[in-house]
């Protein structure tokens, strides 16, 4: 099959879609030309020799033998979404807020627009834009069932993902599980919420703000997990995650949580009400929004990442705290969870790219 990709290929959550893709590519034997964005960087993954020396050929070949007739997959965010190696090109993009602006309207036009949201997917029509909504996978190579106990006692570990920024909530999360569940030994809040885009010093002041300077013991907030085994250990360790997020492209570390078996509190919005059910998840309804910009990641008045997030209510937020508590006291396992493995897989995302060329 005649196609390219251009896709970041690093540890970041573009990246690590990218690779699941990639692998998906290279299992089904074909050959692709590979336009990285920004450096090549797989330490995150689990070594896999013959896929990285398939990486590392294609890679080494695509300059010398591309054609811009061949049409490209490409991962990246719209602000970067006119520059293109191909005459037909596939965008996917992770859109997270609900205003798209002009530019991003555009550039959407100008390309076959793919987004990982049905949410997404509603925002651009309303705005005149036809786009393809494509579910992103479940990544089988990285992610898997660890059988082994992580505490001596009969502890309930709640686990909080993502980098740490205002888009996700993650303050108000803290600190209104802090208030309900802080300092007690029943319940336990692990934060892998470690911001890469932010200096040490800056992820130590913002964690340090997240509990207003108090210390908690059942509170950790955990450095920054380099490699995917890790990171999989990580997700085994909680028995239940929390998702409120204001607004997200797929929810990569809740939607594979669940998979692998663990209880949700998930913000029943945006991208996670394509994998999100109320047999899988405990959902707490959004109680409105509020305007996304902090000034780093979003700023007001931009051409690119205008408009708002979802809000929650904090007492809803605990009522759903408690109802994953007796979820988990039932039965520790989340059998609906773990169904999103065969439901979500990667090769089905591949199928429905390659339908749109």
């Amino acid at each position: 099959m005649d196609l390219a990709f251009e896709v970041p290929i690093n540890p970041v959550s573009f990246g690590q879609v990218s690779t699941s893709l990639l692998r998906e590519v290279y299992a089904r034997g074909i050959n692709p030309s590979i336009f990285p964005i920004g450096n090549v960087d797989i330490s995150t993954q689990i070594k896999d020799d013959d896929f990285f020396k398939w990486l590392e050929e294609n890679l080494k070949t695509t300059l010398s033998s591309h054609k811009r007739e061949r049409p490209v997959i490409k991962l990246w965010h719209l602000n970067g979404g006119f520059n293109s190696v191909s005459n037909k090109q596939i965008l996917i993009t992770f859109y997270e807020l609900d205003s798209p602006t002009k530019a991003e309207i555009n550039i959407s036009k100008q390309n076959v627009t793919v987004v990982t949201s049905s949410y997404t997917k509603q925002i651009f029509e309303a705005n005149g834009v036809d786009t393809h909504f494509v579910p992103l996978g479940f990544d089988k190579y990285n992610f898997k069932e660890i059988n082994k106990e992580y505490f001596s006692d009969d502890r309930i570990v709640f686990n909080l993902c993502g980098k740490l920024e205002k888009r996700k909530n993650h303050k108000k999360v803290i600190q209104a599980w802090a208030k309900r569940f802080g300092d007690d030994s029943k319940y336990y809040l692990q934060c892998a919420v470690f911001n890469t885009f932010l200096k040490d010093e800056d992820n130590k002041r913002l964690f340090n703000d997240c509990t207003a300077g108090k210390k908690f013991f059942n509170i950790t907030f955990l450095n920054y997990l380099p490699h995917n085994t890790l990171y999989n250990d990580f997700l085994n360790s909680g028995d239940i995650v929390i998702g409120m997020s204001g607004g997200e492209g797929w929810s990569l570390p809740e939607f594979h949580s669940l998979a692998l078996g663990k209880h949700g509190v998930l913000m029943n919005a945006h991208a996670n009400k394509d994998w999100a059910n109320e047999k899988n998840s405990i959902l707490v309804n959004p109680s409105g929004k509020v305007e996304a910009y902090d000034g780093v990641f979003f700023s007001k008045g931009a051409d690119f990442n205008q408009g708002n997030i979802f809000d929650f209510d904090e007492d809803e937020f605990i009522h759903g705290c408690e109802e994953a508590i007796k979820r988990t006291e039932e039965n520790k396992k989340n059998l609906e969870g773990l169904l999103l493995q065969e439901e979500f897989t990667y090769s089905k995302t591949l199928d429905k790219l390659l339908e749109l060329i």
